[in-house]
Formats: structure tokens, sequence, C-alpha cells
């Protein structure tokens, strides 16, 4: 029989004794305007040059375990974006993990493309019925405020603060915030990058002299962004800041030959960067078939 359907998005990785497990949460396509500090036909021929028919963006959400306990960073999208993700409830099953059993849901900032799983908009029913989420104590304020709600687009109203409004209400009572570099789970500690969004934070996971700092949102495209870091999104919320920090953060991980993953990286997501010239190139982790022996 021909194949109709692709494997589930599920890829395992140690970090010493901790495993994170990569989850697609699928993939959303848009268009080269949304990029900007680069001509759209600018943006087009270095995708066409790497050939990408167009802006693809990759949705990733990373399982984590460690000291005998599960985290889920990131939700992936829900049913509130393009059919081409929400992937990960799916995915999940595939993997062999009930979401009851996920402990701590730990997000790298509060955009649909990360929260809007959290909770099933029709039912108004957690997604994670027994975990607590962790987020940067911004995220929330920042969504939650009317001043900011009434000063976006209606779009942005929508997608953005009402998503998130919806999304996290029924974890009220069950919501850990933090500030600065703050350790939030066994083995990973919140790394602030902000810019993107008031609160975005990045998470090292470290063990056994290992280490993987899961970025968020430090890239969206990477055959454009890598190149060229000082080229921002449209939904940055300070994007003179979201360019500042992704160049301190590339900095940073090449000299410090930092592995690392990102919810926008191509699936799996786990690359190195290193300098290039005046630029940076970005080197995907080859598929490791030997995992668990």
């Amino acid at each position: 029989m021909i194949p109709s359907a692709q494997i589930p998005g599920v890829y395992h990785r140690r970090i010493g004794d901790i495993v994170v497990t990569a989850l697609s949460d699928g993939y959303l396509d848009g268009t080269v305007e949304a990029m900007q500090n680069i001509a759209p036909a600018d943006a087009t021929k270095m995708l066409t040059d790497r050939f990408r028919p167009g802006r693809r963006t990759s949705v990733n959400c990373y399982l984590v375990y460690s000291a005998g306990r599960l985290a889920l960073i990131e939700t992936g999208s829900g049913d509130y974006l393009l059919p081409t993700a929400g992937k990960l409830q799916r995915n999940l099953k595939a993997a062999g993990v009930d979401p009851a059993n996920i402990d701590t849901v730990i997000l790298t900032h509060m955009h649909p493309d990360h929260s809007a799983g959290l909770t099933d908009p029709k039912t108004g029913q957690k997604l994670f019925p027994n975990a607590e989420l962790v987020v940067h104590e911004n995220e929330p304020r920042h969504w939650q405020d009317d001043g900011a709600m009434n000063r976006a687009d209606e779009r942005g109203r929508i997608l953005y603060f009402r998503c998130a409004r919806e999304q996290i209400a029924p974890y009220h009572n069950q919501t850990r915030t933090f500030s600065g570099a703050a350790a939030v789970f066994p083995g990973i500690t919140a790394v602030p990058l902000l810019g993107h969004t008031p609160g975005h934070s990045g998470y090292l996971i470290a063990s056994c002299g290992q280490s993987l700092l899961i970025w968020g949102d430090i890239i969206h495209v990477p055959e454009v962004q890598v190149a060229r870091p000082e080229v921002t999104m449209a939904f940055d919320s300070d994007p003179q800041q979201a360019a500042a920090t992704r160049k301190r953060t590339f900095d940073m991980v090449t000299a410090d030959k930092q592995l690392i993953a990102g919810m926008h990286v191509h699936f799996p997501g786990f690359a190195h960067l290193v300098k290039q010239g005046d630029g940076y190139t970005m080197l995907p982790e080859p598929w490791d078939q030997a995992f668990g022996g």
C-alpha cells in the first residue's frame, strides 16, 4: 500500500541524564511581507536560493523528562491558526504520552503558536489537567493589559490578546511566574530573551556537563534571519530589542558552541550556529538513530 500520511513528528535527544523529546505541532505558511528591514524581493530570493517556495515556519514543542518528572515546553497552535498546525496532541499520543501525566507546562511566551494548545476553546477545558503553568511574569501582565489590547489592531486583539486570555484562564490557580534567570524545573533555568514579546524567555537545560538552550522565537525564518539577524518580524513587540537580543544570543551560542533548539528551526530543531565571515551559518544536528542504545 502506498503511504498516504507522514510519520509522527517525534524525536528524542539526551542531555546528560535528561531526555528531551521534540514534538512537531506542524507548520505555518505566511508572506515575506511579515519580515521587516529587508525588501520583500530580497527575502524571496534568499528563500528560493535555498529551495524554499515561501516563508514556511516550523512549530515545535519539547517534552523534558527530568528527575522523575515530565514538563512540556510550549503547547502549539491548537485550533487557532492554520490546519497545517495544531498537531501536538496527535504527536503526544504517538509518543505514548498522556497529557494528564505532564505536571508542568512552560511557555517561552504567549503568542498563539505557543500557548493556544493549553485549552480547548470549544469547551473551556484544560488540555493538561494536572499541569502547573510556568511563564515569565511580563507575559500575563502584558496580555491582560486592556490599554495594550486597545492599542492593537483588530487582528492583534483577537489573535493575540483574546486568545492568550482564553487559553490561560482555566490555569489561573495553577500559574507560577518568574523573572530573571530563575530555576523553573529540575535541570531547567530560564534565560530572559526579551524583545519578541515583553517576557520572551529561553530555557537552558543542563545535566552531567551537557546543555541545550531552547531559545524560543529568536528566529522565525532560519533561511533569512541567521544570515541577516537585523531582519525583524511584524509581530515583534519591540523589533529593535528583538534584533539586539538575537545578535547577542547568536554571539553567545557561537562563542560557547552551545547546542540550541528553536520553536521555528525546522523540525526537530536541534542545531549549532557558527560564525562565517561577518555573519552566521546554522548547522542542523544530524539525526541520531542510536538514541537509547
